[in-house]
């Protein structure tokens, strides 16, 4: 039983990190789809799980001035996609009611990046919408 209980320990402990080139791609995405929303899926390294190296682009995605919506019908079945990334317009990377909805049933992290669209506007959340700390490497 204490096996179980560590473990859950050292999934909250968990400290995530992001590649610059992902972090350089959700920057120039969110850019040139400006003023609409930019919305893609997380994936992580298959040896580090803790590190975010892709951005998954679903299909059909509807990017709009206030939206991005996904078709998460379209996503494909990849265990090492974890949350999602998207960008608000304004220079407010807060979640929206929607947002946290969206966070609470589709991954653990969750990045909204805002505008100006660099390394100091975004910020990333867990599932319950609480703010997290990303390393960038």
């Amino acid at each position: 039983m204490s096996f179980f209980k560590k473990n859950r320990k050292e999934k909250k402990l968990l400290q995530w990190k992001i590649k610059r080139r992902c972090i350089d791609l959700i920057i120039e995405s969110s850019k040139s789809v400006y003023p609409n929303e930019f919305g893609g899926l997380l994936s992580v390294d298959e040896k580090e799980k803790n590190t975010i190296t892709e951005l998954v682009l679903l299909p059909g995605t509807v990017q709009g001035e206030a939206h991005a919506i996904f078709k998460l019908h379209m996503m494909p079945v990849d265990f090492r996609i974890v949350g999602t990334v998207h960008s608000h317009p304004s220079p407010y990377p807060i979640p929206s009611k929607a947002d946290l909805e969206l966070f609470g049933k589709h991954g653990r992290i969750h990045i909204i990046i805002a505008s100006p669209f660099n390394y100091s506007s975004w910020k990333a959340y867990d599932y319950n919408g609480n703010e997290i700390n990303i390393e960038v490497v």
